[in-house]
């Protein structure tokens, strides 16, 4: 079974979102994701994640604020990496303006 990381971008930072919601629109949003989870893990082994807040960008010359729009993650594990694709087509992020979604594939180490 292959391993995927999910990484989901957002024109506005994960504070930002949660900050600018109601009790009512998180609860919202929230049983969507997990309406989500449920049909998906039919397919898939799904481990939700969490938000994410860019901090620094850091490289051997210093460090800067980072511009990175990433604002959650969950980790995927199944047998068909089309069948994932789908499943994250219909994922509720995708909803938000400006939202989009990267799969990175987990590569084993050899030795580890």
């Amino acid at each position: 079974m292959a391993k995927y990381m999910v990484l989901y971008y957002s024109a506005a930072s994960a504070s930002q979102l949660m900050a600018n919601a109601s009790p009512e629109q998180m609860k919202a949003s929230m049983n969507e994701w997990q309406k989500w989870k449920d049909g998906a893990s039919k397919v898939a082994k799904i481990e939700f994640g969490m938000p994410l807040e860019a901090v620094k960008h850091i490289t051997l010359e210093g460090t800067s604020d980072s511009g990175s729009k990433v604002g959650g993650y969950s980790i995927v594990e199944g047998d068909s990496k089309e069948a994932i694709v789908q499943l994250l087509r219909t994922h509720p992020h995708l909803k938000r303006a400006g939202a989009s979604i990267d799969l990175l594939e987990m590569i084993s180490m050899p030795g580890l």
